[in-house]
């Protein structure tokens, strides 16, 4: 019996010595997706060659997942292959009236586009640039008064702003910005917090760009040095009534927040009538929403014109930072460019086409919105691959690629893989929403090898640093994986 024994293990030992390096890493890799803390949970895993197509490793691969950011990449995919990398948004300013005398005789018509990038995003972060480069083009056309309106014309996108299935606790925050056709500074208000001079006193306020279209409830108090602190926002809902709370110490450096405002265009065209004064040209009128109007106004005189960066550059702030609002303005852009309306059907109705082309089953998807914070969407790790290898066999696999967030370099991954081989190798987009965290991208060996991948974990329950230590560790077996 103990010789038996004593044969069985050697026998087992020899069987492990005998491993071939991608059998040790089929092991590993399982061992990982094993870790007990995720027994509750669920994975879904794809890791695939691209050279050979060969399977790594799956598990879960045609269950549906809900994707979080990773939502992004369908978006964006869509939106390249759909619209082109050259593609760019044009926003129109119009009169509907001549100009006599100096005066444009009717009202001033900021007609939408869907164009997300009117904001200090692409100009050294002054916001108002595309306003007072227009108050300018006005001003050298002679125009010196308006005797009419400022009208935002957003009709280009169908009139719902918030995604099927978003949480309405969101609605204060910059990542559930109201989306919709004209979109100005990221549907926000930059508020600045600074303690005030005296301990005891108001902490000190201000907001870019500085406008009167929000007010500022200032229920803050300056504290000791170093004392516990914290600030919290909350706008009102419908409202554009900010609430500013919280301690803040005498000692401590500015705190800058992002804040969400309702009704987007009106914000749009307030702050542009406040340009225009600024820079002297007087405005009879009132800032105007189309839809407050009887009549929409017809355009008789084109006054300028905003062409965006192109839809290569756009891409990276969707992807790298994973730019809710961008992603959104996108995916409704594909069904307006498509079928000349920015609506959720019309984005289907081009979507879905090229997706099946990818060989994904488009009847086994939910596709709710295009930025993965709506916890309805619904995506298994096969559609991903698909969409991975379909990008990659493609004609726009270099900005797609260059889009996506780099291990220990940039974007959502920049502080993750760092000192690995992983590092400046995965290009990868994450996912985060409660319960969820996904990754899904592109490594390469240390063969030179590339493979594509996803990791999609679903209601664990763990810290989510636990999913992406796994997530990591994969990564990084496969940055330094041999088959020699």
């Amino acid at each position: 019996m103990s010789l038996l024994a004593m044969g069985c293990s050697g026998s087992r030992q020899s069987a492990a010595i005998q491993l071939t390096p991608l059998e040790r890493l089929k092991v590993n890799i399982a061992a990982r997706f094993d870790d007990s803390a995720f027994s509750n949970a669920h994975w879904g895993v794809i890791i695939q060659s691209l050279k050979s197509g060969e399977v790594i490793y799956s598990r879960n691969e045609k269950k549906c997942f809900m994707p979080a950011s990773n939502m992004k990449l369908f978006t964006t995919s869509a939106g390249l292959t759909a619209l082109t990398p050259s593609f760019r948004y044009t926003t129109s300013l119009d009169a509907s009236g001549p100009v006599v005398n100096a005066v444009l005789q009717g009202d001033l018509v900021l007609r939408g586009s869907g164009d997300p990038t009117i904001s200090g995003r692409y100009n050294g972060g002054k916001v108002t640039e595309t306003f007072e480069q227009w108050a300018d083009s006005l001003k050298s056309k002679g125009i010196a008064e308006i005797s009419g309106n400022i009208i935002g014309d957003d009709n280009c996108f169908d009139e719902e702003f918030y995604g099927d299935g978003w949480e309405a606790g969101y609605e204060t925050d910059y990542y559930a910005a109201q989306f919709g056709g004209i979109v100005f500074n990221d549907n926000c208000i930059d508020v600045m917090v600074t303690p005030g001079s005296a301990v005891g006193e108001k902490a000190v306020i201000g907001w870019v760009p500085n406008t009167s279209y929000v007010t500022i409830i200032n229920e803050t108090v300056t504290t000791a040095a170093d004392s516990n602190y914290y600030i919290s926002f909350l706008r009102d809902r419908g409202t554009n009534r900010i609430h500013v709370r919280g301690k803040f110490p005498i000692n401590k450096p500015a705190w800058k927040e992002s804040i969400a405002i309702d009704n987007p265009t009106l914000f749009a065209v307030s702050v542009l009538k406040e340009v225009l004064e600024q820079r002297g040209i007087r405005v009879k009128g009132t800032a105007r929403d189309i839809d407050e109007l009887q009549q929409i106004p017809f355009s008789v005189l084109h006054l300028a014109t905003y062409v965006s960066p192109s839809l290569d550059t756009i891409v990276k702030t969707i992807n790298k930072p994973s730019q809710n609002l961008y992603a959104e303005q996108l995916f409704r852009t594909i069904g307006l460019q498509k079928f000349g309306i920015g609506s959720y059907r019309a984005v289907r109705w081009t979507v879905n086409p090229i997706f099946a082309s990818w060989g994904m089953d488009t009847t086994r998807m939910e596709v709710i919105d295009g930025s993965g914070l709506s916890r309805l969407d619904l995506i298994s790790p096969s559609n991903v691959i698909a969409l991975l290898k379909g990008m990659h066999d493609g004609p726009f696999f270099t900005p797609f690629y260059a889009s996506l967030p780099i291990a220990g370099v940039d974007g959502s991954i920049r502080n993750r893989m760092k000192g690995t081989k992983a590092e400046n190798n995965v290009h990868a987009k994450t996912g985060f929403i409660g319960y969820v965290r996904a990754l899904s991208g592109y490594v390469t060996s240390a063969d030179g090898e590339m493979y594509m991948f996803t990791m999609i974990a679903n209601n664990y329950t763990v810290s989510t640093s636990r999913a992406e230590r796994i997530q990591n560790d994969i990564c990084v077996m496969m940055a330094n994986f041999s088959r020699n």
